[in-house]
Formats: C-alpha cells, sequence, structure tokens
C-alpha cells in the first residue's frame, strides 16, 4: 500500500515480546537486537526529523534506535491500558499521546510531564455516511430498527456463532447486519435461505460510514478504534470486550470505562448464551431514554481535535505549548498567551 502511494518503505526483523513461555522466544531473542540495527540503518538512511510509533512490537527496535540516533519520539496510545511494548517505547519517547485520561496510571510517575491526551483519531469520513446509500448497500427500509452486528477488524468466531444462533429471533425485532469478517462466514451457511432481514458482509470498507448513519443500536468488540468510531456517531451500544483468555484484557479495560460513563452495555463473554443476547437487544431497542443518555455520554468521548493534536505534536512545539493547546482543544482555559502563539 505505501509503495503504491509513492512512499518510501523499509522492513525491519523483529521479535515479539512474550511474557509466557514459548519455543519462538528462543528465536525473537535474537530477532530484536537485529531489528535494532536494522532500524538505526533505515534511520541514517531516511533522516527522519522525528519518529511517530503507535505501539505494538515492532515499533520497539524503530524506537530504541530512533533514540540511539538522537531523532525525538513520540507514541500515541489507543487503549486505556497500554501493552507492554508501548510502555517500553515510553521510556525513550519525548511526548507520549493518550486516548484516555485513564491511561496515565499505568504508566511510572517520571513520565508524567510527557502525557498529552489527544483522545483516538477517528477517519473524517466515518460521520460522512449517507442514509440512502445506507439503505441501497442493504436493501433494508426505514420502518424497522436497525442492529449492527460486527466482531472488530478480524472478525470474531464466537461473535459470529452467537449471532447466527440468535438470527432468526432478532429479525422480528429488527433488521441485522452482520460484518462477519474475511473467511469466518461458515455459520452463515447454515441459516434458512432467504432469512429475511438479515444481511451480512465478509468486510466493508467504504460502505461502513453509511451502514453507521442508518444503524440504531451496535453490537460490537470493545477495541479502542471501534469504540472511537461508535462514540464520534453517537450510536448505542453494546459491547461483547475479549475476555483474558484470549487478550491482555484492554478490551475489558476500555469496555469499564464506557460503561462507568453510561456510554455502553457491557455484556462479558464467559457465559453469555443466546437468551441473554436476544434480551439485551430487545431491551435496550425498546429503551428509547436509555438510547438518549448513552447518545450523551458517548459525546463525551469524541474526540475531534485528536488528529490536529498529533500532527501538532510530531512538528515539534514545545510539550507545555502541546498540553496548553490540549487543554484548549478540550474546552479547558489555556495558560499560554492567546491563540496566535499556535501559528
Amino acid at each position: 500500500m505505501l509503495k503504491e502511494r509513492g512512499v518510501p518503505f523499509a522492513g525491519i526483523v523483529c521479535g515479539k515480546l512474550r511474557r509466557y513461555f514459548d519455543f519462538k522466544n528462543l528465536v525473537d531473542v535474537i530477532k530484536i537486537p537485529l531489528g535494532i540495527f536494522q532500524a538505526y540503518r533505515a534511520i541514517q538512511r531516511f533522516k527522519p526529523d522525528v519518529v511517530f510509533a503507535k505501539g505494538g512490537y515492532v515499533s520497539v527496535p524503530v524506537v530504541i534506535a530512533a533514540f540511539l540516533r538522537r531523532v525525538p519520539v513520540v507514541i500515541h496510545e489507543s487503549d486505556v491500558s497500554p501493552g507492554l511494548a508501548t510502555r517500553i517505547c515510553a521510556r525513550f519517547a519525548r511526548v507520549i499521546l493518550l486516548s484516555w485520561e485513564e491511561s496515565q496510571k499505568y504508566f511510572s510517575k517520571r513520565a508524567v510531564h510527557k502525557f498529552v491526551v489527544t483522545g483516538n483519531i477517528v477517519r473524517s469520513t466515518v460521520t460522512r455516511g449517507d442514509k440512502k446509500r445506507g439503505y441501497a448497500y442493504t436493501g433494508f427500509a426505514e420502518n424497522k430498527p436497525i442492529v449492527l452486528v460486527m466482531g472488530g477488524s478480524t472478525g470474531s468466531q464466537f461473535m459470529n456463532e452467537l449471532v447466527c444462533s440468535a438470527a432468526s429471533e432478532l429479525v422480528k425485532e429488527c433488521q441485522l447486519i452482520h460484518i462477519t469478517g474475511v473467511q469466518k462466514n461458515s455459520c452463515v451457511k447454515n441459516l434458512p435461505r432467504g432469512l429475511k432481514d438479515y444481511r451480512s458482509f465478509e468486510y466493508v470498507d467504504k460502505e461502513l460510514p453509511d451502514i453507521y448513519s442508518i444503524t440504531d443500536l451496535v453490537v460490537s468488540r470493545a477495541g479502542a478504534n471501534s469504540l472511537a468510531e461508535i462514540a464520534e456517531c453517537g450510536i448505542p451500544n453494546i459491547l461483547i470486550p475479549l475476555p483474558t483468555t484470549s487478550s491482555r484484557g484492554d478490551q475489558l479495560e476500555n469496555a469499564r470505562v464506557f460503561e462507568k460513563a453510561g456510554a455502553s452495555v457491557v455484556l462479558k463473554q464467559e457465559g453469555l448464551e443466546e437468551g441473554n443476547f436476544v434480551a439485551a437487544i430487545k431491551n435496550l431497542l425498546a429503551d428509547q431514554e436509555k438510547q438518549r443518555a448513552m447518545k450523551e455520554a458517548l459525546a463525551s468521548f469524541r474526540a475531534p481535535h485528536a488528529l490536529s493534536l498529533a500532527v501538532f505534536a510530531i512538528v515539534g512545539p514545545s510539550r507545555s505549548l502541546l498540553q496548553d493547546h490540549a487543554r484548549y482543544c478540550h474546552g479547558k482555559a489555556p495558560t499560554w498567551n492567546g491563540e496566535k502563539d499556535l501559528t
């Protein structure tokens, strides 16, 4: 994708930072220093003014190499609880951009001067969906509620099986859009042929904003990007976060913050069955007052200035000015001398 857009690109070897026994650790422990060396050479060749890292184990060698080359590092954490890679990168970063105020407690107190809360960056097209295109794409009507179920960027086998088992019952109350994930739609083939008011898609890209625009209720995992889009669109929602058996618990933390604010209903995957699932959807669809309160709560998670703050951090103002600009964007009184200082 980068090559198609004419963006210079260099790949490096990287090793995953596992905190459990795995024979792959024996190989990855060698890959890490090799990746740092390769990143060092790439930075030497590209001569960047700043390195921006988004987390994940692949970013660690690049951040360390940038630090060794004395290139400023800016990192961004999307989830409430940062992963190990982000916490390692934070030691070498000049600025740490956070999506949540609650994230600060997970870092060393020595890093407090580096924090800037920006919120999560959301594609500007997310809120520009067209209802006519949405109805045309799905073939649905306007006179019946629409529920969108999506299992994250790669889909969720658990959620797919849950939706398929409940589909015949759910379509009595709503029109159902089911995004399964690529090659994860095997259960869909077992549904009754021609099931009315049910549409499944393996993957949706540019049509997603149009689907959001006609959706009355979203059922989703609790990844940071999905939550940011749901908040930006203000759609009442039910979250089924990944359990700790399948993740480090980051989605549980994300969901907990939304639930505490009254922005989401959260269902735990453990013990979740068709009956509970259907009841939760029916109850929320029937409760207009709760939907209204949810929409109000979701508004507090919108971050319309997240992109400008991230860009502001990358282009290199002082941290104090950046922090004040963030306060200004969040509606708090700035301590710097006027907006002219931003230009």
